[in-house]
């Protein structure tokens, strides 16, 4: 078993421990990673270079830990979905085109 398997058991497990699967719906789910992502955002709200490392590590965990309890919930394969979006991205933002730009892909 991979350690994304692994890590996803003891996520299971840790929430069932707790009776907590119960408020886990995916609109409830989704509601906490954009909480998360905003408080992992305020680590870098009034200076970008000088940042605390734990705080970003302690929301960072947070957001994915949500993550891959939406993907439990969803029955959703977390490596799948990232390779079928990356191809998706990779023909928006061909490497030709692309390369060194933050430009959006329909003004490239």
């Amino acid at each position: 078993m991979d350690s994304l398997e692994v890590l996803k058991q003891e996520i299971e497990q840790f929430n069932k421990d707790r009776d907590w699967d119960q408020f886990h719906s995916p609109a409830n789910l989704a509601k906490s990673i954009s909480i998360e992502a905003n408080e992992l955002l305020e680590c870098f709200q009034w200076d970008e270079e000088h940042y605390d490392i734990e705080e970003v590590k302690e929301e960072l965990a947070d957001v994915m830990n949500y993550c891959i309890q939406m993907s439990n919930k969803l029955n959703l394969d977390i490596k799948e979905i990232i390779e079928w979006k990356l191809a998706i991205t990779a023909k928006k933002y061909p490497v030709d085109k692309a390369k060194g730009k933050s430009t959006k892909y329909n003004k490239l």
